[in-house]
């Protein structure tokens, strides 16, 4: 009679020692079988850049202004774009005008940056066809885009983050990188978005990070004059 009794008590201990790891694999993580939702916008990429709340995306509606065919392209065409926000503009702005104070000249603001060069560095951020991160899953080395206007080669590359100690069990990220005409990845300026796949009705819209520096590398020595 003992021995039913133990075995019974044995086979009950087991099952809940079972159930414990089973509810430890789907609750150890917040991230557990994390799906990274798609949004969409009912409206072009230039709606939606318009229709965020200010001190979002304000400078860079304020350099598009000057541009009449990149708002066209981001109203009409299929494009991914990598929209910077209002912090990498400052930063941006903040570099090139303590350059030229060391040199002895004016500050420059938006509204006063040489329209070549910063069409050349907009276009960077706006690559031909309407991509989610889909496009870039399976390429554990990334992909080569092109941009619009110049066509000039953008770096792109799908991550996920680690989270709670899971690696890759966080949300989805892209690694968008200026390769500057190098093979070396150490020579590229290198951003991320971290807020991805974000579907308009003729773009996706990936948001970079906060402490990118708009222009990449490029920002002060292309538009210093």
């Amino acid at each position: 009679m003992k021995s039913i009794k133990k075995n019974n008590s044995v086979r009950f201990f087991l099952v809940l020692v079972s159930l414990g790891m089973y509810a430890c694999t789907k609750s150890e993580s917040p991230y557990y079988n994390y799906e990274n939702k798609v949004q969409s916008f009912n409206g072009s990429a230039l709606g939606y850049l318009q229709a965020q709340p200010q001190g979002t995306f304000d400078s860079l509606l304020v350099v598009l202004d000057r541009f009449p065919d990149l708002k066209d392209s981001l109203t009409n065409q299929q494009v991914t774009l990598f929209a910077p926000v209002n912090k990498n503009f400052e930063t941006a702005i903040k570099y090139l005008n303590i350059k030229r104070d060391l040199e002895g000249n004016d500050a420059l603001f938006l509204k006063d940056l040489d329209l070549e060069g910063l069409e050349e560095i907009l276009c960077k951020y706006i690559i031909r066809g309407n991509r989610t991160t889909d496009a870039y899953i399976n390429s554990s080395d990334g992909i080569i885009a092109q941009s619009i206007l110049f066509d000039y080669p953008m770096h792109i590359r799908y991550s996920k983050e680690s989270s709670s100690g899971y690696v890759g069990g966080g949300a989805s990220t892209l690694n968008f990188s200026n390769p500057f005409g190098s093979v070396f990845t150490q020579d590229w300026g290198k951003t991320k978005a971290t807020t991805v796949n974000i579907k308009t009705n003729n773009a996706t819209i990936n948001i970079l990070e906060s402490i990118h520096n708009f222009g990449f590398k490029e920002f002060t020595e292309r538009l210093n004059n």
